[in-house]
């Protein structure tokens, strides 16, 4: 087995990282006026420096901001479109953990103009991190999907939108204009973290949106072929992954159930150069799904949990590699953590240490794997 030149790489990670103390404590400053905005982006930035130099440090071949200017991975992206505001409405999302559970009620969305890019969104914090590194920079943005997964046709505004097949072909449109931007930056390697084709998988999950009106059943369908419109300009030399998990806030989680329900059509029809998975417990179901992989595709192994502190055993992640492997050759498997460590900006329940101690182990046994 040889190392991988182009992304995902052997060792990888999803995106988000913990918030050092000096920057969450920055960021209740500014919240509550006692610092500038200018005051905040210098000290977002020097977070930004260090944070690149560990990733540098443990061997990794990416590097992300750990999206430390965000509040949340995908909120920041989505509230930057046209067309797409906060509504006066509140969600109400239960999210699991081993404890029971916890309550999470963010604002709901509406759309209330036509979706447009109205600016390339994270455009100079992709600057700033590509500058600050020699690995390779890379962006994390929510897919489409997300856009309407959060609160389904209901959010969209009919004088706007007669009809839904508009509002996708506007809202791929914007997408495909954000990517080819990012090219024309240096951006070579963009992650569309999409949760919803991993909630799908459940049942439950299927019915919320069946009673919303949806087609539950055939959702992930439409998902796919609305990320395809946006990648269908894509330029040469761009590498496009994407990351599915089934929630991840302060080590919660929503949704459970195998990839199996959407394995044939995800791996076959999604038009991605790899798929970063959560395989770390149960919730997760087993590997089977992984035999629909065509060649050419990698899938990132997410063996590594961002939900709690202790460290996996490197002998347990080769063990579970080799298992994957028997569904998908090892020369198409790579390992990271299964999630972000910190989607938001409360982050899991792990330090700091914890956390680079899982990355360096990641790193470590990806060399013992692939060399």
């Amino acid at each position: 087995m040889s190392v991988r030149a182009v992304p995902p790489f052997r060792a990888d990670h999803v995106g988000s990282l913990l918030r050092p103390r000096e920057l969450r404590e920055a960021r209740r400053r500014h919240a509550s006026g006692q610092i500038t905005d200018v005051e905040l982006h210098l000290v977002e930035d020097e977070a930004i420096r260090q944070v690149v130099r560990q990733q540098a440090d443990i061997g990794l071949a990416s590097a992300t901001d750990g999206e430390f200017r965000r509040s949340s991975w995908h909120m920041d992206f989505i509230y930057q479109l046209g067309g797409v505001t906060p509504s006066d409405e509140q969600m109400h999302v239960r999210f699991q953990n081993d404890d029971g559970g916890i309550e999470f009620s963010p604002s709901a969305t509406a759309i209330t103009d036509r979706i447009a890019l109205e600016q390339t969104i994270f455009a100079d914090d992709f600057r700033f991190l590509a500058g600050e590194t020699n690995a390779t920079a890379k962006l994390t943005i929510p897919s489409p999907s997300m856009v309407h997964y959060r609160g389904g046709s209901a959010q969209i505004d009919r004088s706007v939108y007669p009809n839904n097949e508009e509002f996708w072909t506007d809202l791929s449109a914007a997408y495909a204009a954000q990517i080819r931007n990012m090219a024309q930056l240096g951006c070579r390697y963009l992650q569309l973290d999409d949760t919803s084709l991993a909630y799908l998988n459940d049942p439950r999950q299927r019915a919320m949106m069946s009673e919303r009106g949806e087609d539950g059943e055939h959702q992930h369908e439409r998902y796919i072929r609305q990320l395809n419109a946006a990648l269908a300009g894509r330029p040469e030399g761009m590498w496009v992954t994407t990351h599915m998990c089934r929630g991840n806030f302060q080590s919660s989680w929503v949704a459970e159930g195998s990839y199996e329900f959407v394995a044939e059509v995800l791996f076959n029809e999604l038009d991605v150069d790899g798929f970063f998975m959560e395989f770390d417990d149960e919730r997760s179901g087993g590997f089977e799904p992984l035999r629909f992989v065509p060649e050419g595709k990698q899938v990132v192994l997410g063996l590594v949990t961002t939900k709690h502190g202790e460290l996996e055993a490197k002998d347990e992640l080769k063990r579970r590699v080799e298992q994957a492997s028997k569904f998908v050759p090892l020369e198409q498997l790579c390992l990271s953590p299964q999630c972000g460590f910190s989607s938001t900006e409360e982050g899991n329940n792990l330090t700091e240490a914890q956390q680079w101690a899982k990355l360096a182990r990641i790193v470590e046994t990806a060399e013992e794997i692939w060399g």
